[in-house]
């Protein structure tokens, strides 16, 4: 039985999820118009296919195209990608897809890498598309490492990182910039005192949302809505950020529906024992063996992740809602995007023209507000013509004022 790729979220969760796909979609599109169309074709097709109205769909590939000797990728014995479990001072985060490609040396096993490495590592083992790869992993320099490289996990030492790695926080220190709450599998930061360990309890659940031996488009989805309520219900610090929010969907390459069977979900996870009698081992996640990646002629890029997102969007339009809980459970208030802007965006033009593209994309740069023009200068430089001029209109800064009155984004986080 062959594995194929199916890009779930937790192996793309390195993106800033709510804001720069979205952008880097948009953006795009401005310069490529056919981008749009097609993803209006996928969108027919995928409403042709859908199984009952509150389905979530998934893409692929509209013909056969598989390639074992192409898409293959080797991790057994020998292959120099061979498992090699991480030591005490090795880089790891909330992320299982890119601890797994540490763990196999398809990027450096202490966990801090460069923007080029990230580039290579989830194009070759997963087949993310270049658009998306080159945009993402630009965006992780800048917000959580030193503009090329970055950590997946915390801080890095001056061993790892030099004298400028140790000013990036990593994954692990970027809640509320990518990192986010609601997480189907890691715990809210503020709750639990860590934001990056997998919860063997909430694994469980995802499985228990997900009958019959497989992981689906339908069923994750799914179970992000019920994590997103209980956040609600019993997280008074509950924040969905405006650059945090949102996790990405899945997109899948081998069934229609976007299947993953439970062993090889708990191997990117990193979750041994079995159904009922689970066990997550921080650090441990592994690429399958048997494992290929996307057919070569369809990557997952812009136009894959649009349909997606506008599908997941339309079942669940609270993914995008901006606010949290104001320090007791169930008071979740919203925050009008008008008053976020100082009146530059609202719900009405949100979506004209290039202006939800202007939006998240400069969210995106004050996601790092130490630093924000500087970010938002280097952050273009770096992906080159994926981000255009789109003649946005400019947002000066975001009125943070307005997201103080939740605790879950004022609040320092502390680790330990």
């Amino acid at each position: 039985m062959r594995l194929q790729s199916s890009l779930p979220s937790f192996l793309v969760c390195f993106a800033p999820l709510a804001s720069a796909f979205p952008t880097a979609v948009l953006e795009a599109a401005a310069h490529d118009p056919s981008i749009l169309k097609r993803a209006a074709e996928i969108a027919k097709l995928l409403e042709n296919r859908q199984a009952g109205a509150d389905a979530a769909t998934g893409i692929f590939e509209p013909v056969n195209t598989f390639n074992a000797q192409a898409q293959y990728i080797n991790v057994t014995k020998g292959s120099g990608h061979e498992y090699v479990a991480p030591g005490p001072n090795d880089l790891r985060g909330p992320c299982p897809g890119l601890n797994a490609f540490a763990n196999h040396n398809f990027l450096p096993h202490n966990g801090y890498a460069s923007v080029t490495q990230y580039i290579d590592a989830t194009t070759k083992v997963v087949g993310m598309g270049p658009l998306l790869s080159i945009f993402l992993s630009a965006l992780g320099g800048a917000i959580d490492g030193d503009i090329l490289n970055w950590s997946m996990g915390g801080t890095p030492s001056l061993a790892q990182g030099g004298v400028t790695g140790v000013l990036g926080n990593g994954l692990i220190g970027s809640h509320n910039k990518y990192e986010g709450d609601a997480s189907p599998t890691r715990p809210d930061l503020y709750q639990s005192g860590n934001n990056y360990k997998t919860v063997t309890s909430q694994f469980q659940e995802l499985i228990d949302y997900s009958p019959g031996g497989e992981v689906t488009l339908d069923s994750l989805t799914s179970f992000r809505s019920h994590r997103f309520d209980t956040q609600i219900s019993q997280n008074p610090r509950f924040f969905n950020g405006p650059f945090s929010g949102v996790l990405v969907q899945p997109a899948a390459a081998e069934h229609p529906a976007g299947q993953l069977s439970y062993d090889v979900i708990q191997s990117w996870f990193g979750v041994q024992g079995s159904n009922k009698n689970y066990n997550a081992v921080q650090g441990t996640e592994r690429i399958p063996e048997n494992w290929y990646r996307r057919a070569i002629e369809y990557p997952y890029d812009t136009e894959y992740f649009l349909a997606d997102a506008l599908n997941a969007a339309a079942l669940h339009p609270k993914f995008l809602d901006i606010g949290g809980n104001t320090g007791t459970t169930d008071s979740f208030v919203g925050v009008d995007v008008a008053d976020l802007t100082g009146g530059v965006f609202n719900s009405a033009n949100l979506l004209q023209g290039n202006n939800f593209a202007c939006f998240v994309y400069q969210l995106s740069a004050q996601a790092k507000p130490d630093a924000v023009l500087g970010v938002l200068d280097q952050l273009t430089n770096a992906v080159g013509s994926i981000i255009g001029k789109l003649g946005c209109p400019q947002l000066q800064a975001i009125d943070n004022e307005q997201l103080k009155q939740f605790p879950g984004y004022s609040q320092k986080p502390v680790y330990g």
